[in-house]
């Protein structure tokens, strides 16, 4: 089957998925914990759309990969959100088969973030998060590099909008594999983007700050309890709307 007819049938299995959900949390930090909480007690690395991943799984392996890739720069939210979430279970599963060609995948999300690959690198954080979530030998081979788009004596990202999927896929990674997070020092490179001029990137900060529980944390985000920015975020098959001051308040619940 040609890369043109296994695009075709990606495309048309994530719109019969149809629309993400849209839900307003906006001033509800209580219910948006209680949410969270659910979900993560359920099981945090279940796969988006299980029937889905399925179905993909019977195309061939390595032209699925490519059309996800190219999905994210989608317009459509739900096609770039599923690409990105359905590359984790499918780059785990070719890990266990080929540890090299998965490694050969993550060097190409990295690639695609170096200013000489010419081009933006959309959705690549939160693609390597992803598969970092799915599979531990990838997560210990690459989680420095994750971090390491924090840090500016590292491979530090400039572009806001490429910090808000790295502080997204942080925070993704901070549900499954906090002890991992904090023994790369995240939580020390974070800190700083809690006062970055972006809303998105504050809020999502102080989500993963939250999620891996660092008190050092506590005083910076007790002053974004009047950050009244909003934000929109994916979140397990749906976008939620909330303010930077109800992220805030969810991670300070998590501290104490």
């Amino acid at each position: 089957m040609g890369l043109r007819a296994v695009k075709q049938q990606v495309l048309a299995l994530l719109a019969e998925a149809g629309p993400l959900p849209e839900v307003d949390y906006s001033g509800r930090p209580e219910a948006l914990l209680a949410v969270r909480d659910a979900e993560a007690a359920a099981d945090v690395t279940l796969p988006v759309a299980p029937e889905l991943a399925d179905k993909l799984a019977a195309l061939p392996w390595h032209q699925v990969l490519k059309v996800l890739l190219s999905l994210f720069c989608h317009n459509e939210p739900a096609f770039r959100w599923r690409a990105v979430s359905l590359l984790g279970p499918l780059v785990a599963e070719l890990a266990e088969q080929d540890m090299e060609a998965a490694r050969v995948m993550m060097r190409r999300l990295m690639w695609s973030l170096n200013d000489e690959s010419g081009g933006i690198g959309w959705g690549a954080p939160e693609a390597m998060a992803e598969c970092l979530v799915w599979h531990a030998g990838l997560a210990e081979e690459y989680g420095h590099i994750l971090v390491s788009f924090m840090r500016e004596d590292g491979f530090f990202l400039e572009y806001p909008p490429l910090q808000r999927g790295l502080m997204w896929g942080l925070g993704r990674l901070a549900a499954v594999r906090p002890q991992l997070l904090r023994q790369k020092k995240a939580p020390d490179y974070l800190l700083p983007y809690l006062s970055s001029p972006d809303a998105a990137v504050r809020g999502l900060a102080a989500r993963a700050l939250g999620l891996l529980q660092t008190v050092a944390a506590r005083q910076p985000l007790q002053a974004l309890l009047v950050d009244r920015a909003p934000v929109i975020y994916y979140h397990r098959e749906r976008l939620l709307t909330v303010t930077v001051a109800d992220l805030a308040a969810v991670a300070v619940r998590r501290l104490a």
